[in-house]
């Protein structure tokens, strides 16, 4: 079973941070004070993470991570769509984030278009009205039964 937990700026992230810390070897940091966290359960084991914040005009999205062990179960494209989420349920005008150029892909996909290139860092950017979290929108199968016609 699938489970996901928001934590809001300023809570305890002792369940969050274990799984940043297997990803990126690293923990706590300022910025988690002003930051809203979500964690995805996998049957009932803390897998994927990421947050959300809102700096100079826009929402900003970081630490987006699936445990390696739990990757290619589309976990990453649920923590993505809960940001995203958030980030519209607050009339975000803008989302932006930094990823190696090897992730651009995968934001891509939900629409993220590369705005600049900074050493081994992509700035990307999502328009507000832009974010599009319907998944069966752009489904190639036919015979969907979700498909709406």
């Amino acid at each position: 079973m699938i489970q996901g937990k928001w934590y809001a700026p300023g809570e305890d992230l002792a369940e969050v941070l274990p799984v940043r810390r297997a990803v990126f070897g690293r923990g706590e940091d300022p910025l988690d004070a002003e930051s809203w966290n979500v964690l995805v359960w996998e049957d009932e084991v803390p897998a994927a993470s990421g947050r959300i914040w809102w700096r100079d005009g826009a929402y900003r999205l970081g630490d987006l991570c699936v445990l390696p062990d739990r990757r290619g179960r589309k976990l990453g494209d649920l923590v993505l769509r809960l940001l995203l989420f958030k980030a519209q349920s607050h009339a975000a005008r803008e989302v932006r984030l930094a990823c190696s150029p090897d992730c651009c892909g995968f934001f891509a996909r939900l629409g993220f278009l590369p705005e600049s290139v900074s050493g081994q860092e992509t700035e990307m950017l999502l328009e507000g009205d832009r974010i599009e979290l319907d998944s069966c929108k752009n489904c190639r199968k036919d015979n969907c039964p979700n498909r709406k016609n």
